[in-house]
């Protein structure tokens, strides 16, 4: 005779876990795998970079293009496919991955020294590599095609950092050239100075230094400022 027991109920199976590999390469851009609330806190402390950074890829959407993307998206920025290739790199992006080409020096709008974006030279291996070319788009990283995770992500990270130290030495130049602008407007109200008030050069410097705390403005905006009075008289 059968227990009247309760039943337990049927075991459930376990599925297995499916690997990277099995889900794909149509998942990108807002349809990756869910990953946990401290995984994905820790990716952009991981990265180093801003939660509103962006990216511009202008490159050709095959598995390569679909992988870079998929991967920068991993980053956790916010990344946009431009295709065909604009006539001018757009302007409007923190770093711009942008296939190698012989008119790329072209389309690119900021002057040598002075750029907007930290841009990357995508060479897709199709050609042998031009040097002087590479040269020439004066770039601040480079990928080659086929890419792994960790060339994207090595790329993007030296390529920030590379532009961000350029644009920091663009800063202290600026600097400089402005305080040898400010010293020239100096030297040469002194002269006038000297020559119309009969001051030493010392005296003239001081009578300068003297006025500009006086009316708690620089001494070089009171050096142009005895110039132009000057020039008006004269």
């Amino acid at each position: 005779m059968q227990g009247t027991g309760t039943r337990r109920p049927a075991r459930e199976e376990k599925m297995p876990e499916m690997s990277r590999a099995d889900y794909g390469q149509d998942r990108w851009i807002g349809t990756q795998k869910t990953e946990s609330r401290a995984a994905a806190e820790e990716r952009p402390r991981a990265t180093g970079l801003p939660a509103e950074f962006t990216v511009a890829v202008i490159v050709e959407r095959d598995d390569n293009g679909e992988f870079l993307i998929r991967e920068l998206q991993r980053q956790r920025v916010a990344v946009r496919h431009i295709w065909p290739k604009p006539a001018q790199i757009p302007l409007q992006y923190d770093a711009i991955f942008c296939l190698l080409s012989d008119d790329l020096p072209q389309r690119i709008p900021w002057v040598p020294g002075e750029p907007s974006s930290a841009l990357i030279l995508v060479d897709d291996g199709k050609a042998p590599l031009n040097l002087k070319l590479v040269h020439n788009c004066a770039a601040h990283g480079m990928l080659h095609y086929p890419a792994t995770a960790r060339m994207i992500q090595s790329a993007l990270m030296m390529a920030r950092e590379h532009f961000q130290y350029e644009r920091r030495l663009r800063g202290r130049i600026d600097k400089l050239d402005e305080n040898l602008r400010t010293m020239r407007v100096v030297e040469r109200a002194k002269a006038l100075l000297i020559r119309l008030k009969n001051l030493s050069e010392e005296e003239a410097y001081n009578f300068l230094r003297k006025q500009a705390m006086e009316k708690r403005v620089t001494i070089g905006a009171i050096a142009a400022a005895v110039i132009d009075s000057h020039e008006l008289l004269s």
